[in-house]
């Protein structure tokens, strides 16, 4: 017997939440200058609930070759890496191009 979503009472394999949860995340990207003028992208509205912020973080370090950490609901990378974390979310992560904000 299929496992069965408790949310939306689909299988799991076919079930829509993670879909619908990614619709509705406004997600900025920014960038800030940190201590001694390094600039850092910060990335902030990833639901951590349903996302493992770590996981995203070590994603984005190799996608974009940088360091970085993620703490306090938020991502930090360093560098301007702004067009990169946009094409990332877009093409690897699925979210939609018009609810990523970047700073």
């Amino acid at each position: 017997m299929a496992d069965i979503c408790s949310t939306c009472g689909l299988p799991r394999e076919i079930c829509v939440c993670g879909e619908i949860s990614k619709e509705q995340q406004r997600i900025r990207v920014r960038l800030e200058t940190r201590k001694w003028g390094r600039p850092t992208t910060i990335i902030d509205g990833i639901n951590s609930k349903d996302q493992d912020l770590e996981r995203i973080a070590k994603q984005l370090k190799t996608y974009c070759a940088c360091g970085g950490t993620a703490k306090n609901g938020q991502v930090m990378l360093q560098g301007d890496q702004r067009n990169k974390v946009h094409a990332f979310l877009i093409q690897q992560m699925g979210y939609p191009r018009e609810n990523i904000e970047v700073q």
